[in-house]
């Protein structure tokens, strides 16, 4: 693998822990194949039986499922770093789908690699099965903030969320960084429809809360919008690299 495309992974593994110099060179000679992916464009669909993981690069991506009615349930958002199908290594038929939320660019590694990768090298599978711990555990919110937020506090609660996971892998700057989702992926995420999400952004906007324009989310006042969401953010792990208030200056 090339060295910039590494960068993504190793920031995301050092939010962790560092890996070492040999457990770099060991992800460096990882070959994977290099696509570049259309927005919407499914990676693996539900009732695959996937031979390769998917390394994000650039971009965003989601989990989802359908209904008979057509209707997606966003799962997950994934940002760069993260490898959303790891799970594809122990299970033989895909439950759900994986698909571009925006233009992406990913890293398409075959599953003899990956596991050869991790039988070799016990630190790295340690740090991969953490961060599918932590994968569980965002899962698990995103439940709660369905069955029992209000729509204010599930939004202000995702908006929380991606803030962070962007800040500890740095993709933050100046409390600033690209979102560049669809109001549409928004309401699929959150179980709303589009009327119900513009109705709640409109209420955070106008407290001041945080910017969302044009793909950019800026946050504004970051213990309030806390507040708000009843965000509690050690579930993701990162006392380490943020700052108390949840935002450092990373």
């Amino acid at each position: 693998m090339e060295d910039d495309d590494l960068i993504p992974l190793l920031r995301k593994l050092q939010s962790i822990a560092d890996p070492t110099k040999a457990e770099q060179q060991a992800l460096a000679e990882l070959r994977p194949t290099i696509k570049v992916l259309d927005a919407q464009e499914d990676i693996v669909r539900e009732g695959d039986r996937p031979s390769i993981v998917c390394l994000i690069l650039e971009g965003f991506a989601c989990r989802y499922a359908t209904v008979p009615s057509g209707r997606r349930q966003i799962l997950s958002i994934h940002i760069p770093g993260d490898i959303p199908d790891m799970q594809g290594l122990f299970i033989k038929v895909m439950d759900h789908n994986l698909a571009t939320l925006t233009p992406a660019r990913v890293a398409l590694i075959s599953h003899d690699a990956m596991r050869k990768l991790i039988d070799s090298n016990r630190r790295i599978a340690h740090l991969l099965w953490r961060d599918s711990l932590v994968d569980a555990a965002i899962f698990r919110k995103w439940i709660v903030g369905i069955g029992r937020r209000t729509a204010y506090a599930r939004f202000a609660h995702l908006i929380c969320e991606f803030a962070m996971r962007m800040n500890a892998v740095g993709l933050m700057k100046a409390k600033t960084c690209a979102m560049p989702f669809t109001q549409a992926d928004m309401a699929d995420a959150l179980g709303l429809s589009n009327v119900h999400v513009s109705r709640v952004l409109g209420r955070l906007r106008k407290q001041g809360l945080f910017t969302w324009q044009d793909g950019v989310l800026t946050i504004r006042n970051w213990r309030r919008l806390q507040k708000a969401a009843e965000f509690d953010p050690s579930y993701l792990q990162l006392d380490d690299i943020v700052g108390s208030d949840g935002l450092g200056s990373r």
